[in-house]
């Protein structure tokens, strides 16, 4: 499907550059599959929530990828953004990972850059534009020191520095698993307290795990999405997960996802011989999903708002129909809504084909 069918006008000034003091106070759209669009907040969620649905999240934990540091030698200034980890994991003390680089001069195999005790060695040159695989030392276990040595990886449309306000909100109060370089930025909006709520309402909640990439930000630059070259990210759906999906359909419950993330993930692992139900998953995923591609799991989704022309917003008009979500986007940019990570959200109902 052509990219521009995925266009509209997103202004600067609606973009949300730092998070609500307040997690569950973002504004929500109300989208269902036939009728009048509606408006809440977040924290409204328990009481529009199906009863008895399966409630799924991503647990994903973003790391803090970005390193910035000078080169040994010269003294230049150099930035590292890890992507992904390429080594068991078993060392405390020296990792290996796959990495974006930039310097004022660039980065050859044999570079080495000092980030605030994380030594970076470049070790050689990686599939893709601009990619390198590098290795990471440090006298403290590495875990402790890139917590204390790196940034959080902010996407490129907020423009600011990261604070320390980021390494909480930039976070799921859920997440688990390390691995992420972006946030599954539905999540964000849900608290402790909210998710309680979610359950005392007669909802289930399970979890999956999808490792965000830095693909996630990457734009559409085939004219077709057919031509568009998929990044992979990493995934788990895991046995206890697989069960509550297959529990929720006994019930003839609706499963929702919360985010495009838990919707990569379980359509990934869908059941190619039980409709409805997934199969243990883990392994990478390159799933595109535009109108046309076949929901095989999840009936609801919680999402926010996404950068035009984008995969994310493909599959957001494959699950909600794409003039009614463009017209709704076209009403949240008139109405005050915030758009992208730190913006408010969505609840859709898969639309009627």
């Amino acid at each position: 499907m052509r990219v521009e069918t995925f266009d509209y006008e997103l202004r600067p000034d609606t973009i949300a550059q730092r998070p609500l003091a307040e997690r569950d106070s973002a504004k929500l759209m109300l989208l269902p599959a036939t009728g009048k669009l509606g408006h809440a907040v977040i924290r409204d969620l328990p009481r529009i929530l199906p009863r008895g649905a399966l409630i799924v999240l991503n647990d994903t934990r973003v790391i803090p990828a970005r390193l910035v540091g000078h080169k040994t030698g010269s003294g230049g200034k150099a930035e590292i953004f890890l992507l992904q980890r390429l080594d068991s994991g078993e060392e405390p003390f020296r990792q290996r990972w796959r990495a974006m680089g930039r310097t004022s001069k660039g980065l050859s195999v044999g570079s080495t850059i000092e980030c605030e005790g994380v030594l970076v060695r470049v070790v050689e040159r990686s599939p893709g534009e601009g990619l390198v695989e590098v290795e990471l030392e440090s006298e403290a276990p590495l875990a402790e020191a890139l917590a204390r040595a790196g940034h959080i990886p902010l996407p490129p449309y907020i423009r600011r520095p990261d604070d320390n306000v980021d390494r909480e909100r930039y976070q799921t109060v859920f997440a688990r698993v390390d691995g992420a370089v972006a946030a599954p930025t539905a999540g964000l909006h849900l608290t402790v307290d909210l998710l309680e709520k979610v359950r005392a309402a007669g909802c289930t909640i399970a979890t999956v795990t999808l490792h965000v990439g830095l693909g996630t930000f990457q734009p559409v630059v085939a004219a077709d999405l057919d031509q568009h070259p998929m990044h992979a990210e990493s995934f788990e759906v895991s046995a206890d997960a697989a069960e509550a999906v297959a529990d929720a359909r006994r019930r003839s419950a609706s499963v929702v996802a919360v985010g495009t993330t838990v919707v990569r993930a379980l359509e990934s692992a869908a059941d190619p011989d039980h409709p409805g139900l997934v199969t243990p998953t883990l392994g990478t995923t390159r799933l595109l999903i535009q109108p046309g591609s076949p929901f095989r799991v999840v009936d609801r989704l919680l999402t926010n708002f996404h950068v035009p022309r984008s995969t994310l917003l493909a599959l957001v008009c494959a699950f909600g129909g794409t003039e009614r979500i463009l017209d709704a986007y076209r009403t949240a940019q008139a109405t005050g809504y915030r758009f992208l990570s730190y913006g408010d959200a969505m609840w859709l109902e898969r639309a009627v084909s």
